[in-house]
């Protein structure tokens, strides 16, 4: 058996949790305290030895979330009606959009937000347009 070999059989067992993919929520959130505090060691310096091992905790959380804690699926319809809560807006505080019956509309899922619409809206939310698609 190589040294290297040797070395990791002997902290093998505090090393493997780190290396597999939570099973449970108690597992989820022990990975995650890890990342934090990794993230926290590492900071921005992207050659630290353990960032490739913050990289690899990071993908497991995310495949642990795409299995069990799916995105729902939302209209751009559904976005908007978002920002305006967030923002505290009304209908008729979208002029970009047109008049209030045209907010309302969509909102209602009556109309599609178009691509005029939807460059605007990027632009005064700072948002990429994919998040209304």
């Amino acid at each position: 058996m190589s040294a290297l070999l040797k070395q990791a059989s002997k902290h093998w067992q505090y090393v493997a949790p780190l290396l597999t993919k939570p099973d449970n929520e108690d597992d989820y959130d022990t990975l995650t305290a890890v990342l934090d505090e990794l993230l926290a060691l590492i900071g921005d310096d992207e050659n630290h030895p353990l960032a490739s091992l913050a990289s690899n905790i990071g993908s497991l959380l995310e495949a642990y979330d795409e299995a069990h804690r799916p995105m729902p699926e939302v209209t751009g319809a559904d976005v908007l009606r978002y920002l305006m809560q967030e923002h505290q807006l009304s209908q008729s505080d979208l002029p970009e959009i047109g008049a209030q019956s045209v907010v309302s509309e969509i909102l209602a899922g009556n109309r599609q937000l178009n691509v005029r619409h939807i460059r605007a809206l990027a632009e005064r939310f700072n948002l990429p347009v994919e998040v209304f698609f």
